[in-house]
């Protein structure tokens, strides 16, 4: 086959904007599919720090007016640090605002995000259809989460378009619902406001656009995927993801080397790898000294130094971390924590900081290189969550020698061994965290106990850091499993 044309569409990209780990996804997946020889592009909106960051933008063409924008331009450009190709929809009427890619600076949903994200799904079937660029027309269409899912709808809309689709959700939860009575802004057909389409309990869901009429339906883990289709997880969707079948896959994210490596990071005080001699233990040491001095945390090595980067919602178990703080405390535990969210999560947080000087730090906010100075300088890392479609602080974690704490769900059951009895029993490879079953303070606190008790084993500890070190979780594997995957699409035309 002829080097294969990917349009990657999505709202988020690591490093100019970045909510979660969808951007990062988008950041790096992309460069691993170029590196086996795709020939990738994506699409984004015109979010201030995109418009502003995208190198050397021509324009392919202007349109409008569309979507309550009088004026848009679509230009070409690429991506800092990558290089990577980018398509920019610069429509300051809809991008150009402060506040995050979905809400206001004081935390409401922006009213017009219907038109704000049907733009972006628009622009990217109309590239597709061949129609707005004709000197570069993608082989496959790949939308990620609802923000770009009515690509689906508008390429399956128009019968002539040859490019095959594929939608993968990042996070079922987040589903882009809107009053059915805004169904006319979208310029669709009147059968796609329907049950069998986009019509979901009354509302219009972007999500469901994506899982019905993508070619190929895809999610960040193979547990996850399988999660999907439950009750427990569907999210109401479950029956819509049953009835796609083995259309359904899952394939595991990756972690960015050039990002995320201890051993090569300049925002660390010492670099270390994954060999785990005396010299790299020195070296996790320092980092472990330095973060406790930069928090107000005693300055103690004996201390296990336990970490929260986090969104703080429920989705993520952060209430369960409350309720077993105290006996993570009294094992002689820290906790240094980082996120934002609801605010009632913020300030309990807050409170226990306060009142537990020395032993636990709070930063609400998100700082890119802080986190990575918490990644490599705590002992463990919390993912207690409900449900995680994939995960990527564990992977953080196992990569910096920062053990993780998970619950058997989604992404962390695919990626993290528990170190059970029968795991050390079976070689001293395979163990690289602890994992629990239920979603209760009791088995996190469990887990915590066993954490502390292997803590004290210098040996053993030192064996599950190596062993998640030197884990292969690389993009290479995932970005084969795409192509293969892409390839299947075209094929079942």
């Amino acid at each position: 086959m002829s080097e294969l044309k990917v349009l990657h569409a999505a709202a988020e990209v690591f490093p100019l904007v970045k909510t979660g780990g969808l951007a990062d996804v988008v950041g790096a997946l992309p460069q691993a599919l170029r590196a086996q020889g795709a020939d990738v592009r994506l699409v984004l909106p015109g979010l201030p720090a995109i418009v502003d960051a995208v190198l050397h933008q021509k324009t392919v063409c202007t349109l409008g007016p569309l979507f309550g924008a009088g004026r848009i331009t679509l230009r070409l450009g690429q991506l800092p640090y990558s290089h990577v190709p980018a398509y920019v929809i610069d429509a300051p009427y809809l991008y150009r605002r402060g506040g995050s890619p979905y809400q206001s600076s004081t935390g409401v949903e922006w009213a017009d995000n219907l038109q704000r994200f049907a733009l972006l799904g628009w622009v990217a079937a109309h590239l597709a259809a061949g129609e707005l660029d004709p000197t570069w027309v993608p082989d496959v269409l790949h939308a990620h989460d609802w923000h770009a899912a009515m690509a689906c709808a508008y390429t399956a809309a128009h019968p002539p378009t040859t490019a095959a689709t594929v939608f993968t959700v990042h996070n079922l939860a987040y589903q882009g619902l809107f009053p059915p009575g805004d169904f006319p802004l979208l310029g669709l057909p009147s059968r796609f406001m329907s049950a069998q389409a986009l019509e979901f309990h009354g509302q219009l869901s972007f999500m469901k656009a994506g899982l019905k009429f993508a070619r190929r339906v895809t999610t960040v883990s193979p547990t996850y995927a399988v999660e999907m289709a439950t009750h427990e997880f569907g999210c109401g969707l479950e029956g819509v993801i049953r009835s796609r079948g083995s259309d359904v896959s899952g394939i595991l994210n990756g972690v960015d080397g050039a990002v995320w490596n201890p051993a090569t990071d300049a925002g660390i005080i010492a670099r270390y790898t994954a060999e785990c001699a005396e010299p790299d233990r020195i070296a996790k040491a320092r980092c472990k000294s330095a973060l406790q001095a930069e928090l107000g945390l005693c300055d103690d090595p004996r201390a296990p130094l336990f970490s929260v980067v986090s969104r703080l919602t429920p989705q993520k178990g952060l209430d369960l971390v409350l309720a077993a703080l105290p006996g993570l405390l009294q094992g002689g535990g820290q906790l240094a924590l980082q996120g934002a969210g609801e605010p009632g999560l913020e300030a309990a947080f807050s409170a226990v900081a306060a009142a537990h000087p020395g032993r636990v730090a709070v930063r609400i906010g998100y700082d890119e290189a802080f986190a990575h100075r918490l990644m490599a300088g705590a002992d463990a890392i919390l993912v207690p969550s409900r449900f995680e479609p994939c995960g990527l602080t564990q992977l953080y974690g196992l990569r910096y020698g920062t053990v993780p704490v998970v619950r058997r769900v989604g992404g962390l059951a695919d990626t993290v061994v528990d170190a059970s009895d029968h795991a050390l029993s079976q070689g001293s490879s395979r163990a690289t965290g602890f994992v629990f079953d239920h979603a209760t303070a009791a088995a996190l606190s469990l887990a915590i106990e066993r954490v502390i008790s292997a803590y004290a084993e210098p040996g053993l500890w030192c064996d599950l850091m190596r062993n998640g070190m030197t884990r292969d979780f690389s993009w290479t594997g995932a970005a084969r499993q795409y192509l293969g995957l892409y390839r299947g699409a075209l094929e079942s035309t």
